[in-house]
Parts: structure tokens; sequence; C-alpha cells
């Protein structure tokens, strides 16, 4: 049986073989240990019987008003144990967080253009694209030479929550123009 969890400082020792992956988005240490210390309970690991990590979520709350929301900065699931519902069930209890414990009003999520695996399964929790975030992902397509100094446009995807049921808070409501990096509210 699958075992969910709180992210601990010492699952950072063992996250690489989840981390390679080439849609997954590595941060520095610092990075993670921020969030870890900052919103805990937005930190979640799931591991097979054996103890080996299979996938991770790690998130938190940002925004100020109506704009109160969580945040995924990762979602991301082992390859040998991908297309069995992990990532899906990472994602739930991150929703549940943001509408329980900070009673946010949505949540959003940034999906590479080119991760049309990712974007199916967030349209299938109820996602949609609100914008498109031009050259938002430095590199390119993951494949291509990042030396040519390529970039690829990220998905901007939200959920209400129900504390927005009637999608009222505009920030849920698809925008028609992309927007540049430096335009985001929220970095």
């Amino acid at each position: 049986m699958t075992c969910y969890a709180p992210m601990q400082f010492g699952d950072l020792l063992t996250f690489n073989s989840v981390n390679i992956d080439r849609f997954t988005e590595t941060y520095s240490v610092a990075f993670y240990g921020t969030y870890l210390t900052k919103w805990p309970d937005y930190q979640t690991v799931v591991r097979h019987p054996t103890g080996v990590m299979m996938g991770y979520v790690l998130g938190k709350v940002e925004g100020n008003g109506q704009d109160w929301h969580g945040h995924v900065s990762a979602v991301t699931v082992s390859s040998c144990f991908r297309r069995v519902g992990l990532g899906e069930q990472l994602m739930k209890q991150l929703e549940d967080v943001s509408a329980n414990v900070h009673k946010g009003y949505f949540v959003d999520l940034f999906v590479r253009r080119s991760n049309a695996v990712a974007k199916s399964m967030y349209e299938k929790l109820g996602y949609v694209v609100y914008r498109t975030v031009l050259g938002y992902y430095q590199g390119g397509n993951p494949g291509e030479n990042a030396v040519h100094g390529r970039s690829e446009d990220a998905l901007d995807m939200r959920k209400a929550l129900p504390r927005n049921a009637e999608r009222s808070v505009s920030a849920v409501i698809p925008l028609s123009k992309p927007v540049k990096p430096a335009d985001l509210e929220w970095h």
C-alpha cells in the first residue's frame, strides 16, 4: 500500500530518482527549504511500501483578497510509477489544503505548452488555461539544445475552489492575450 506523508528535509536526499525527468524542474536546496518551513502543509511525498519515493507535490499559498490561492510549484511522479493516479492524488491533496485550510479561491500552476500528458491530467481535474506566459521556461522544449537560448511558453492553468464556486473571481476567467514573465503578479 502506498503511503502519503508530509515532506521532510531528509526527503531531499532521496528524491533524485523522481526528479530525473525532462519535464521536472529541479530547484536549489534553499528553495525546497523555504517551502518546507513556510508552507509545510503543502509539501507531500508518496512512497512505495518498500520506502522508495514514488513522487511528490510542492506548493504554497499566495496572493491577497480574492487572489488568495494555492500554487503548485511542482508535482512529479517517478517514471516507473506513472499512469496509476498518483499525480492526481497529490493534486487533490494540495487542492484540499488550499480550500479547507487556507480558504483559497483557486489553485494555479504553470505547465510547459509541450507537456501534453500533464495538461491532459490537469484538464481532467477541472483546470482551464487562464493565460499563456510567453518564454516562461528557459531552454526551450525539453530535449532541444538549450545552448541556442530557446525558451518555451507556459500555460497558466487554474481551477476554481468551492469558495469561488460561481467562478465570479476574475482570476479564473481566461484571458485572451498572452503575458510576459515580467507581467506576472506572483513569482
